[in-house]
């Protein structure tokens, strides 16, 4: 009867798990907006009890303006139960944070009193943006409670036989109670091994779409099923965009169902954010954005482009159970000449602005020159150092990227990742190294890939190289290679004869259930490595993404890619 009391103590404190605000991975949520002018993080701390706070953080990059959000929570969940789905849509808690000019991490705290699907709300006094997410409920399964009861019933038969043993006259009494407590210990052992081959139901918000009752208990509302959840593709489609060069403009966007049209509100957070949307210029300059939600299938983003010309667009998600897809849009956008500025007209920053006095042949516009693309080799950007090694890459063949970003192991993870790369091609030698022409010729390049970092470096040792170049602040690659350049992409080296090696990644992903490292732990490089196939020989356009001092540095760069079997 000891143990029988032990295992019921032991099932009645691990049957509940504490409710988290994350629809996937059962940790914090991380979602990075593009709010205005605004790169943001928000991280949802898990709730650890019902009703309770969610801590929010709001993570700030240097170049975030200073000013108020406010932030609000909203239940969104449907239910069977009238007046348990009356509030939904209603703003039950709402707070503001103060963001200071200082990047950093600001917190506000708000108030969540059920599970359930639900929003987050951030307002900027212009425009709203809805986060979705959702807090599981604690729910106990069916195996458990047959183990709980078992043993229960166990326990109390067995005072009943002891007690039956004590009292009746005919000892065969003592057989009855005695039977029961063997049947009950029978099927709570029985339950016990059966339960880990049993399947789970469906994960409400990460697998079906959530509802108040789903989420309050999965195995009454949607029995256990072993199909797949597949989803349909999604379409995407622009809004007009009529801001004129160095203006700023919304570009909204819709996502629709690809088999009945209606607005797809089951997009979920991929990679720390509910859409990657990627631009690229008439100058072949890279915008990597994420999109704020503004209603069901509705998302938006305020963008300054500085150069009349088309710009391409792709954006990636991943649908709830149907997967993570890359949709470039069909047409993309044109931007008209910007009007000439006068009477107090704000100038653009000056990193914006377009070039002077119009454009270089054929009427693309004309790149800066300190954009010139560039094989493997160092670079520096906004006055960091930056090395590439990519020995030989070739068609058809695994290759592995190094970036050495800096000097320190201070890099810090964005998007849930340590780098992120981005890779466009392949272009023939002509395109790629012609100032004006190698924009357009990577808007219709076949191949618009997005890798991540093969993990994240928290060794604090690092590979021996290069360190250090001269200081001076550079934007994504738009114009021609130099000779010492291509030289080096042909023969698979640095431009400056060096040779890197890669660290060793591990220290990203979480442990025992806790969350992934956030943004605020700067512990990671200064290597980032990636690896990467090549589909087709030819030349590459690449762009390597990381995060240090709370800056996103975007590193571009230009690979030639040898054809398989072929010369070097």
């Amino acid at each position: 009867m000891a143990a029988a009391v032990l295992c019921v103590l032991g099932l009645s404190v691990t049957a509940g798990s504490p409710a988290r605000a994350d629809s996937t991975t059962g940790g914090d949520l991380q979602v990075a907006q593009t709010l205005g002018d605004r790169d943001l993080t928000f991280i949802l701390r898990r709730v650890t009890g019902l009703p309770g706070p969610l801590h929010v953080d709001v993570l700030t990059h240097r170049g975030t303006a200073a000013g108020t959000l406010r932030l609000g929570t909203v239940p969104t969940g449907a239910s069977a139960d009238r007046a348990e789905g009356s509030s939904a849509g209603t703003t039950t808690s709402s707070v503001p944070v103060e963001l200071g000019g200082t990047p950093g991490s600001y917190s506000a705290a708000l108030d969540i009193d059920r599970a359930g699907p639900w929003e987050l709300v951030v307002d900027d006094g212009s425009r709203t943006a809805r986060i979705p997410f959702m807090v599981p409920g604690q729910v106990t399964s069916p195996p458990e409670l047959a183990v709980f009861g078992g043993f229960v019933t166990a326990g109390v038969l067995m005072l009943v036989t002891l007690f039956v043993a004590v009292r009746a006259r005919r000892g065969g009494w003592v057989l009855l109670p005695a039977g029961g407590v063997v049947a009950a210990l029978a099927v709570a052992v029985t339950a016990a091994l059966l339960s880990t081959s049993l399947p789970l139901p469906p994960e409400p918000g990460g697998q079906v779409d959530a509802t108040n009752d789903n989420v309050t208990d999965p195995y009454s509302v949607v029995r256990p099923v072993t199909n797949d959840y597949s989803r349909p593709p999604a379409s995407l489609e622009l809004g007009s965009y009529t801001a004129r060069a160095a203006e700023r403009g919304t570009l909204r966007l819709s996502v629709t169902d690809g088999s009945t049209g209606l607005p797809a509100d089951d997009l979920v957070v991929h990679d720390g954010a509910l859409m990657h949307l990627l631009v690229i210029g008439p100058t072949g300059e890279l915008w990597h954005l994420h999109p704020v939600r503004t209603a069901p299938g509705s998302y938006e983003v305020q963008l300054r482009l500085p150069a009349a010309g088309h710009y391409a667009v792709s954006a990636e998600f991943a649908r709830r159970g149907g997967g993570v897809q890359q949709v470039r849009s069909a047409t993309g956008l044109t931007v008209a000449d910007g009007p000439a500025r006068g009477g107090g007209a704000p100038a653009p920053r000056a990193e914006l602005a377009p070039r002077g006095p119009g454009t270089l042949g054929g009427g693309a516009p004309a790149p800066r020159a300190e954009l010139a693309p560039r094989g493997p080799g160092t670079r520096t950007i906004d006055g960091v150092s930056v090395r590439l090694s990519a020995p030989s890459p070739t068609a058809g063949e695994a290759t592995t990227l190094t970036a050495r970003v800096g000097d320190t192991p201070t890099l810090q993870p964005w998007l849930g990742m340590v780098g992120h790369m981005i890779v466009v091609g392949p272009l023939d030698r002509a395109d790629a190294t012609s100032p004006t022409r190698m924009g357009r010729a990577a808007q219709g390049a076949p191949v618009w890939a997005h890798g991540h970092s093969m993990g994240g470096d928290m060794s604090g040792h690092s590979a021996p190289g290069d360190h250090s170049a001269p200081g001076g602040h550079s934007a994504p690659d738009t114009g021609g290679a130099t000779a010492h350049d291509m030289a080096a992409m042909r023969h698979g080296t640095h431009a400056d004869g060096g040779e890197a090696e890669a660290s060793s990644m591990s220290g990203l992903m979480p442990l025992n259930g806790d969350s992934p490292a956030d943004e605020t732990v700067a512990a990671y490089g200064p290597d980032a490595s990636f690896v990467y196939t090549f589909s087709h020989p030819g030349y590459y356009r690449v762009w390597i993404q990381a995060e240090r001092d709370s800056a996103i540095l975007t590193i571009p760069y230009l690979l030639r890619v040898s054809p398989a079997g072929g010369a070097k």
